[in-house]
């Protein structure tokens, strides 16, 4: 089938969605935990059912269903995934909970994603894709630094302030989320990769943090593009039926994982902490290859 942007192949569905979405449109430090809306989850599953080709696969099953059972044996779970479009998350979900393994199917239910406030605050359709998925909204600090060149000195200071207040929000909700048997899942990246752009794909530093906060570890790849990305406003996103694989690592123990690593580097090194996560984001690329090969 020839791709279509979202704008035209899902016009109607968009017109649903905007009547049953209730996400809040500017995020402040009392909302940044949202729980999925089951009302526009509902046309996101569509989405995924219509354009998820019968081949596709979850890999690593046995890895998967180890992460569950620690994490409901009280270990904090952490899921690391690689991001090329915005139904990444959505035909996870999907997959994992149409899934023959009762455990993969719980797994999905206890997803909570990181996400940044731009997919609640810059298009109402957006939210309502975004608002279909239980996730904790941050302020990522690349959006503070783009927005500080753009502004004069006073508004900076008051959207550091802002930004500030969401993100310890932000890690009080994760807290929460961790002491309810939540699992966390972050895009290592920020961003969807976008080709010919190499620095699209290159691991936040930041991420090391998550590794310090957290237990155990899956890095999951994926194999397939549903949904080819155009430009930056998501409806243009061509989309066409993929054949899709989702797969994931062994469990990582996160603090001895972090520690040999980093004991590995010369005790000069400037920036540990971007090592690691571009350590991550290798492992990461070797399993993806690994998969590209059952395309």
């Amino acid at each position: 089938m020839e791709r279509q942007s979202l704008k035209v192949r899902y016009a109607d569905m968009f017109k649903q969605l905007a009547a049953v979405s209730h996400a809040a449109a500017k995020i402040d430090g009392s909302n940044v935990y949202q729980e999925a809306n089951p009302a526009t989850r509902k046309f996101m599953d569509k989405l995924v059912e219509d354009n998820l080709l019968p081949e596709s696969s979850i890999e690593g099953r046995a890895n998967f269903e180890d992460f569950y059972d620690q994490v409901c044996a009280g270990s904090r779970g952490l899921i690391l995934m690689e991001h090329y479009s915005n139904t990444d998350l959505p035909a996870f979900c999907y997959m994992l909970e149409h899934d023959r393994s009762p455990k993969l199917a719980d797994l999905s239910k206890r997803i909570v994603a990181i996400a940044g406030m731009k997919l609640n605050e810059d298009s109402p359709i957006v939210r309502s894709f975004a608002e279909s998925f239980s996730r904790v909204v941050i302020y990522p600090t690349r959006s503070l630094t783009s927005k500080e060149k753009q502004v004069s000195e006073e508004e900076a200071k008051a959207e550091e302030m802002r930004a500030r207040k969401i993100n310890l929000a932000a890690m009080h909700a994760m807290d929460d989320c961790k002491k309810r048997g939540e699992v966390i899942l972050v895009f290592p990246a920020g961003t969807r990769y976008r080709p010919g752009h190499p620095e699209t794909k290159r691991g936040l530093r930041e991420i090391d943090s998550y590794l310090r906060l957290f237990d155990i570890v899956i890095l999951v790849s994926i194999n397939g593009l549903m949904l080819e990305l155009q430009d930056e406003d998501m409806l243009n996103d061509l989309i066409a039926p993929a054949k899709m694989i989702y797969a994931a690592s062994p469990v990582i123990d996160c603090k001895s994982f972090r520690k040999e690593y980093l004991a590995s580097l010369p005790a000069d090194e400037a920036d540990p902490k971007q090592k690691m996560i571009d350590h991550v984001m290798e492992l990461l690329e070797k399993q993806h290859d690994y998969y590209q090969q059952q395309l």
